[in-house]
């Protein structure tokens, strides 16, 4: 038997023949395909397809499944495989009815994706939905091809800082315990037997030993300083709105620099599944969404530079000149801010101690594997928070969210609150925040403070992820540039009389002319992928108009 599965269970021989047979020709080579014509059947074969050890990336239902409705099927199925994504089948023609779309189901948590049935053979249509769920699951699980192998103790903060940094930026790769009988042969081989810190083995042999993130990246491959050029425009930021304002930028005949200090996608592409994306009904990882967007940037031929921060900003004539942390320059004609946030720190120093082993500051996908059984805290009632409870559950034993406030109402997406609440494992505790916690080099416990009793019980954790409140990135830049008491960058009639010029500030345009901000940095903005997105490509016209005023 092979070791990937795909499972269908569909109601009626020759609908089933023909989706077992759709997926055989396509896929045998690689998943054995196994047909069920009932849910028993299938949860049957499940059971057993997990004693014997093979993985099940994929579960497909029909609507209907012989007295059973295909989503009560599919929620099942998570008790056997919880990180298989899971599809449920409607009808290709005629189109689905509004009266009840699939969405809504797919909302509440047993159904991942929806898919048409196919119609003719190939239908890529069909195969378009299936691939793209397969491509997500191996994302997230791993087990491809990895030109880079990560060799470090379980328990380091090392280690996980150069897997995040990894994983966030879409680079393969594979990890082994340094502990571990194949860790040790590993690291004898390499000749690094006594390395302190993690070791990075680079296909085919080069080893780097506790690199600096920037030694990582020119390892990969990556630009870490800028060409020597003068650009039409420069962006600092690299999230949905930077890369936005690149592809629109360059494929609009800027010359055009991209400048992104962690990861391409920003806190965006840490997102387990957007869901609300326009164009994706079945949903889109933050990191496929990143990786897509990077690429279209890179195809237009922006010039992106990873890992050497902005550290200045200054005006010089028509030119404005940005100071990168290795001391190199980068000059252009227009400047466009989009460093967005970073969440708020806890400032319990007990906590911060164990950042990287057990606490951890946004949704770190790479920790997902090992929360699994566990009791795991998310702290923050945005749609991060929510995303990432949803994604750890899949794994953890049991989720809590952890909010101050008395509601998710008024700062998470109604189809996120509708989805936790379905989800048997997530519960959220109101009124109430983190007080303390600790343990012997990595998290074992958590004290939570009741709002209305005062009270502080301790609690058992395996891990702590913390997504609250939004801190701007924007300590860099000069008192030119202005900011309003939180940090946020004044854009527009917003720069009131810090505005000079006799013509009126463009709508993006800080008090600094030629310098615009889009994106969760400006003040006022919407925080949402789609209005950073929208930002960020309304900025580049903006550029436009700056520079050339009577076009």
């Amino acid at each position: 038997m092979g070791e990937l599965a795909i499972v269908v269970v569909d109601a009626g021989d020759a609908s089933l023949r023909a989706l077992a047979g759709e997926l055989k020709a396509r896929y045998g080579a690689h998943y054995e395909v196994v047909a069920c014509a009932s849910p028993g059947e299938a949860l049957r074969r499940l059971g057993e397809l997990r004693a014997e050890g093979p993985r099940v990336p994929l579960v497909l239902a029909g609507e209907s499944v012989q007295g059973e409705t295909g989503p009560a099927f599919l929620a099942q199925v998570r008790d056997c495989y919880p990180t298989a994504r899971r599809g449920l089948l409607i009808a290709a023609w005629p189109p689905p009815s509004a009266a009840s779309p699939p969405g809504s189901t797919a909302a509440l948590g047993p159904v991942d994706f929806y898919l048409p049935r196919p119609e003719w053979s190939p239908d890529e249509r069909f195969h378009r939905a299936v691939t793209e769920s397969l491509e997500e699951w191996w994302r997230q699980l791993s087990g491809r091809f990895a030109p880079i192998t990560v060799i470090g103790a379980d328990r380091s903060a090392r280690t996980h800082q150069i897997r995040d940094l990894l994983a966030r930026n879409s680079v393969p790769f594979s990890y082994c315990r340094s502990d571990s009988e194949e860790g040790r042969a590993a690291l004898e081989r390499l000749g690094v037997g006594q390395a302190r810190g993690p070791v990075v083995e680079l296909h085919p042999g080069r080893v780097l030993v506790d690199p600096s993130g920037i030694e990582l990246a020119e390892a990969w491959g990556a630009n870490v300083r800028p060409a020597g050029q003068q650009y039409d425009v420069v962006i600092v930021g690299g999230g949905p709105a930077g890369l936005a304002a690149a592809v629109y930028g360059s494929s609009e005949g800027l010359s055009t620099g991209l400048l992104e200090r962690e990861a391409f996608g920003g806190q965006a592409g840490t997102t387990s599944l957007i869901r609300n994306y326009l164009g994706f009904p079945g949903g889109v990882s933050g990191a496929e969404l990143a990786v897509r967007a990077y690429e279209q940037a890179w195809l237009f031929g922006t010039h992106l530079i990873y890992g050497n921060p902005a550290t200045s900003l200054t005006g010089q004539g028509d030119m404005r000149i940005i100071g990168l942390e290795d001391g190199s320059k980068v000059s252009a004609r227009a400047v466009i801010i989009a460093t967005g946030v970073s969440y708020r720190r806890l400032g319990i120093p007990a906590l911060e101690s164990l950042i990287g082993v057990g606490v951890f500051y946004g949704a770190s996908t790479v920790e997902a594997t090992a929360v699994a059984g566990k009791q795991v805290f998310v702290v923050g009632g945005g749609n991060s928070a929510g995303q990432a409870a949803l994604h750890l559950s899949k794994l953890a034993g049991h989720v809590a969210i952890l909010i101050r406030s008395q509601s998710l109402a008024a700062s998470m997406s109604d189809y996120l609150i509708r989805e936790i609440q379905a989800a048997p494992n997530i519960d959220v505790r109101y009124d109430t925040e983190i007080a303390g916690g600790g343990g012997p080099g990595h998290l074992e416990y958590l004290q939570l403070r009741d709002k209305r009793s005062g009270q502080t019980p301790q609690v058992p954790a395996g891990a702590l992820f913390v997504l609250i409140g939004a801190q701007p990135m924007t300590q860099w830049l000069p008192e030119q540039v202005g900011r309003d008491q939180w940090g946020y960058i004044l854009t527009g009639p917003d720069t009131g009389a810090r505005w000079t010029l006799p013509r009126a500030p463009f709508l993006l345009e800080t008090s600094l002319p030629g310098v615009f901000a889009a994106g969760d940095v400006r003040r006022g903005t919407v925080k949402r992928v789609a209005s950073a997105v929208g930002e960020g490509s309304v900025s580049i016209r903006l550029v436009h108009q700056y520079l050339n005023p009577d076009r």
